[in-house]
């Protein structure tokens, strides 16, 4: 018989080491999620979505999905990287009311169309509830949803690689930092391997600095000159989403990929855990938990939430399924949220890359 690695149970292990739990999972989201405002304020020219407002819809998005899916699915919802094309058209509309606008006057329009996109998901919920889920599922195979994934993972490739470059050394470093702790790691080692390679190369960050190597263009591998500046605690700038039909025309249809989407990783997240999530609590749950989260998110000026893959990596390489392990990492993400160090840093990293 083939042998498994062991399923773990989080409450067994004791509080402390949940917490440290959760802050792999916070930190196996955290690049992709920052990305999405990365990438967008450089379609708007600097203007574009906030770094803490990205954080706190991460957070509260996630907490309320758990509650609509009856605090039984451990997924993460994270910033949805099948919108930044839209961002990017909403941004270079200049006819109509959006001639003479400012990009930072564009983007709540922009969002007012993912309003619209997360509502759409509580029609496809409604129909699966009418008609039921194995009806339905009938329509949507693996063979429809799995391409759907692998399109907006291809897409993030060039990002990837583009962060990797900056410093191949360190990213490699990690890499086979997260191999090692999963192949050979012993104890709780083992099923924090993302957390180790985080900290590992993190640590090899700063030694490389103090010996004054830098990345291959020159520049400093660290540099926290403007986070010095930046405030400690701050409220998140929020902002009111607002309405136009171009704009809802360019966004709310990407909403056709992104439910297929969430329809594949359900299906994801049941295989790696070993239950039938789409039967229950039900995959019209998870769309109300989905589709309104996003529509929240956007309706304050963030970007649109979807359910992570890189979470439910985590889920296989942890073998810890609990889900209130995911819900202190939503925790961690609305109190970094209210840290504008943390987005100043990354603000100023996303400055070095381009």
């Amino acid at each position: 018989m083939e042998n498994q690695e062991p399923i773990y149970d989080a409450k067994a292990l004791g509080l402390p080491k949940m917490l440290i739990l959760g802050l792999q999972h916070m930190f196996a989201m955290f690049g992709a999620t920052i990305l999405v405002p990365i990438l967008v304020n450089l379609y708007f020219e600097g203007e574009g979505l906030s770094i803490q407002v990205t954080l706190i819809c991460a957070g509260l998005g996630t907490l309320f999905f758990h509650l609509c899916s009856k605090l039984q699915v451990p997924a993460f919802l994270g910033s949805s990287f099948a919108f930044p094309g839209g961002f990017q058209t909403v941004a270079k509309l200049d006819t109509g009311i959006f001639s003479g606008m400012s990009m930072g006057e564009k983007l709540p329009y922009a969002c007012g169309g993912i309003v619209v996109a997360g509502l759409l998901y509580l029609v496809l919920a409604l129909i699966i509830k009418l008609l039921g889920v194995k009806r339905v599922m009938k329509y949507l195979p693996p063979v429809v949803t799995g391409p759907m994934i692998i399109c907006i993972g291809l897409s993030l490739a060039p990002s990837a690689i583009s962060n990797a470059s900056t410093n191949w050394l360190l990213a490699l470093i990690a890499l086979l930092t997260i191999i090692i702790f999963n192949i050979w790691g012993k104890g709780m080692f083992k099923i924090i391997p993302i957390l180790m390679g985080v900290v590992i190369s993190y640590a090899a960050a700063l030694v490389f600095h103090a010996l004054g190597m830098t990345n291959p263009d020159g520049s400093a591998i660290l540099d926290f000159s403007n986070v010095a500046s930046a405030g400690l605690i701050g409220l998140p700038p929020f902002q009111l989403c607002k309405f136009n039909l171009t704009a809802v025309l360019v966004m709310a249809p990407i909403a056709l990929a992104t439910m297929m989407e969430h329809i594949g990783d359900m299906s994801a997240i049941s295989a790696t855990v070993g239950k039938n999530f789409i039967e229950a609590p039900g995959l019209h749950r998870t769309l109300i938990g989905d589709g309104i989260a996003t529509a929240l998110a956007a309706l304050f000026g963030g970007p649109a939430n979807t359910t992570y893959g890189e979470n439910t990596g985590v889920l296989e390489l942890s073998r810890v399924y609990d889900p209130g392990v995911i819900r202190i990492a939503a925790v961690y993400a609305v109190i970094l949220s209210f840290i504008p160090k943390m987005a100043e840093l990354h603000e100023l990293n996303s400055q070095k890359r381009k």
